[in-house]
């Protein structure tokens, strides 16, 4: 279900073909005001990133939002781990699942959802080299098929 209040930054595609993803969850993250502004003009990059619980608190490493021009002194550092708000019991759960499956934390898109900034973490399973051929080749097949049948419709 698509709201009209949802403006996506930027998404982690490497993610989806870097990892089988299991289970996808929306959390709210801390963040400076100039921070908040490099997002509005989309200047975040996902790649390499990972959300990790430290404490009983989940943080997101890696991501890196580029330094606001205007911002001057108020700019802190862009990669800097950033806290991410989620509820203890969903905390608890992600890190079961992360410690008995051995499963990562993944966050796959950023957005602004009703003015607030969201992320989307997802319970990820990494792939191997000929799981990522099996995928390629099962799209490539798929596109084959969808070629061939617009040819055969055109006559």
């Amino acid at each position: 279900m698509q709201e009209k209040n949802i403006k996506v930054v930027t998404e982690n595609r490497k993610a989806r073909h870097d990892y089988f993803i299991e289970e996808a969850f929306e959390a709210g993250i801390a963040l400076t005001g100039t921070e908040v502004k490099s997002l509005r003009a989309s200047k975040v990059n996902l790649k390499d990133s990972y959300a990790q619980v430290v404490n009983g608190e989940m943080f997101l490493f890696n991501m890196h939002i580029s330094p606001y021009e205007q911002g001057n002194r108020y700019n802190v550092d862009p990669v800097r781990s950033r806290k991410l708000l989620l509820h203890k019991n969903e905390i608890n759960k992600l890190f079961g699942k992360v410690k008995q499956q051995g499963l990562t934390l993944v966050p796959l898109k950023v957005y602004f959802k009703r003015g607030r900034v969201k992320v989307e973490i997802a319970l990820a399973k990494g792939k191997k080299d000929y799981d990522k051929r099996n995928v390629m080749a099962e799209k490539d097949a798929k596109r084959e098929v969808e070629r061939g049948m617009r040819e055969k419709n055109r006559y």
